[in-house]
């Protein structure tokens, strides 16, 4: 998709809330958040950010769900908060443009630049050798929303009570669902459904799945970590965030829901709330969902996957010997992103992170075996089409 139009008339008014839990069974909180109006670069949820009118260089809403173990998943949810506002504090607030392109791509490049940091400390600091962050940074500017995508954080859109997800999870079950191989709700209770493809820090190089969203007057915003998401249905946020009489309580009942439904892992969210004259009402024909953001710089949609993404996450589960993938019922011993108890399956970041911990012995079925090769051939064959249609 291209970039949206800007609002040009009337004020735009955000009210935004967020709030970070550490669970019920984590004894620290691996989470991290920001809030932040860019015009001012005031990060903070006193009362001139929990309800303000966006300036020229616009506002920035920031989950980042640490990992690694130890100190070393803390380390880089802070880091990667720390480095987007420092980036774009000297990349966007001080640049000469103020258009939609150079916004999004400055976000972009701000995650980039995030993956960059933790990656050189990861390496001068051997000792948090695979730490990372999985990130979803959303920026509003004019009528437009845009979030930058790495791992498996989300962010949804509740409009007219309905909630819809606008991020995609970069995760082999998402790639599975992509491929046909899965539906969403087989996809729900996948044993596999914890492994992601890419976080920051891990890898010298990321992409950064960037999409762009149509605001209307009205709608709500909700980033959240997936110690929530995991924890409950879409239609439970829909419901919270409608029936809550302000983002105080909706954060906290979502907290709650998610703390009710086992809190294996720590909860982090953001809500956001857009109003004012600067937006335009809903309309019967708007839609909601995932949309790539499309840079005019190139016309091609800005993180395009290719084949060879896809080889490098089979070689990786190949060194990982796929008869000792975890299970749901083993608890592994890899860092915060797993889950404490047994009853849970701990989410690996294997495809693309080097030497994995891996623990367990039941050995994947030949049914499995084959739809996980299977599934590959499908998005290979996708791709490849993909490209040579673009190329046409």
């Amino acid at each position: 998709m291209t970039a949206p139009r800007q609002a040009s008339n009337g004020d735009i008014i955000v009210h935004v809330f967020g709030r970070t839990d550490v669970g019920r069974t984590r004894e620290h909180n691996e989470d991290c958040f920001v809030v932040a109006d860019l015009t001012t670069m005031n990060a903070t949820l006193q009362p001139e950010v929990r309800e303000h009118r966006p300036g020229a260089r616009g506002s920035l809403f920031m989950v980042a769900d640490g990992m690694g173990g130890a100190a070393a998943g803390e380390i880089a949810s802070q880091m990667a908060t720390e480095v987007v506002l420092e980036d774009l504090d000297a990349r966007w607030r001080h640049a000469d443009a103020t258009d939609a392109d150079t916004f999004a791509m400055a976000l972009r490049a701000s995650v980039e630049t995030v993956n960059t940091r933790i990656h050189k400390y990861a390496i001068e600091h051997p000792e948090n050798r695979g730490m990372g962050t999985t990130t979803t940074v959303a920026g509003i500017l004019g009528d437009s929303l845009y979030l930058c995508q790495v791992g498996d954080s989300r962010g949804y859109l509740v409009r007219g009570g309905v909630a819809t997800q606008i991020t995609k999870d970069q995760s082999l079950v998402q790639r599975l669902i992509d491929a046909g191989e899965l539906t969403p709700e087989e996809a729900e209770v996948s044993e596999r459904r914890n492994i992601i493809l890419q976080a920051l820090g891990p890898e010298a190089n990321v992409k950064v799945d960037v999409t762009v969203q149509q605001l209307r007057r009205g709608d709500t915003l909700v980033l959240c970590s997936d110690g929530m998401s995991g924890q409950m249905r879409t239609p439970d946020i829909s419901r919270i965030v409608s029936e809550s009489p302000d983002l105080v309580s909706a954060c906290k009942s979502l907290i709650d829901l998610a703390n009710e439904n086992g809190g294996p892992d720590n909860i982090t969210v953001i809500i956001a709330r857009f109003e004012g004259d600067g937006l335009q009402p809903p309309g019967a024909h708007d839609d909601v969902g995932y949309r790539p953001y499309v840079s005019p710089s190139d016309a091609r949609p800005t993180m395009p996957v290719d084949a060879g993404d896809v080889r490098k996450s089979m070689a990786a589960l190949d060194e990982l010997e796929l008869s000792k993938l975890p299970t749901a019922e083993v608890e592994a011993t890899r860092g915060p992103h797993g889950y404490a108890s047994g009853d849970f399956p701990r989410r690996e970041t294997a495809p693309l992170v080097p030497e994995p911990v891996v623990v367990g012995t039941q050995r994947l079925s030949v049914t499995q075996v084959r739809l996980i090769f299977g599934s590959i051939t499908v998005v290979v064959g996708a791709w490849l089409a993909w490209l040579y249609l673009l190329r046409a």
